[in-house]
């Protein structure tokens, strides 16, 4: 950092959203709980969709019963590097999901973000990043919202369609797209046509041409090998 630099501006104070102003040790219920040393952050004017309520925690945000998040800029971190410390020796090992929400607020910050990781390692912490206000508050209103929600909703869902299963193995092909796949049912109509066809048959598809189509039929005609170690044991 250079001995040039200035610290940053003051933050300018703004307006509590229509639930804040109340201060309350109880847990957050529906509303994000806010440390009072938060009041003037700018990104608490950008979280609309839940409410939230200043509040005597020791983290910054708390967004759950067992999830909290610590703000901290870059350029705060550099002229303040010890403050990030300082505030983990507080929260201690308190709740189970806890969220260093980091500000991007200089050019260049992939030092400090180096840094920060070691210290999320060390003391398990999740890091997000944010480049803007508005960027930091949908991550602490995200992390509200889904308080509640079974991880079934953000886990990836199989296809029972057996065409979408179909496009899925043939896309698995390098090269071949999900364009691609499309044409090869469309032009052969089933999976054991398009095993029959011949290189020069699948290169007169669109999109396709001959070396496309061999790599193709290379890969659907290979053969299937067994994991050694899962051979059957011969008996004397």
């Amino acid at each position: 950092m250079s001995d040039k630099e200035q610290p940053p501006a003051k933050i300018p104070k703004v307006n509590p959203g229509p639930s804040a102003g109340i201060s309350s040790s109880r847990s957050a219920g529906s509303s994000i709980l806010v440390n009072s040393k938060q009041r003037g952050n700018p990104l608490l004017k950008f979280i609309k969709s839940v409410p939230w309520e200043y509040s005597e925690v020791v983290p910054d945000y708390v967004m759950g019963s067992t999830t909290c998040a610590l703000f901290l800029s870059i350029k705060y971190h550099q002229l303040n590097p010890d403050y990030i410390h300082d505030r983990l020796k507080l929260l201690g090992t308190a709740y189970q999901l806890r969220v260093l929400l980091v500000h991007i607020d200089v050019p260049e910050p992939n030092h400090a973000l180096k840094h920060l990781t070691r210290i999320c390692i060390l003391a398990d912490l999740t890091l997000m990043l944010a480049w803007s206000n508005e960027d930091a508050a949908r991550i602490i209103e995200t992390y509200k919202i889904f308080e509640y929600k079974p991880p079934e909703m953000i886990m990836e869902r199989g296809d029972s369609d057996p065409q979408l299963k179909l496009i899925s193995a043939l896309t698995s092909v390098r090269s071949v797209n999900k364009t691609d796949a499309l044409t090869l049912l469309r032009n052969f109509g089933t999976i054991t046509d398009i095993l029959k066809a011949s290189p020069e048959a699948l290169s007169l598809c669109p999109g396709f041409g001959i070396q496309k189509a061999k790599r193709l039929h290379k890969v659907l005609h290979e053969p299937f090998l067994r994991n050694p170690s899962s051979s059957p044991v011969k008996s004397n």
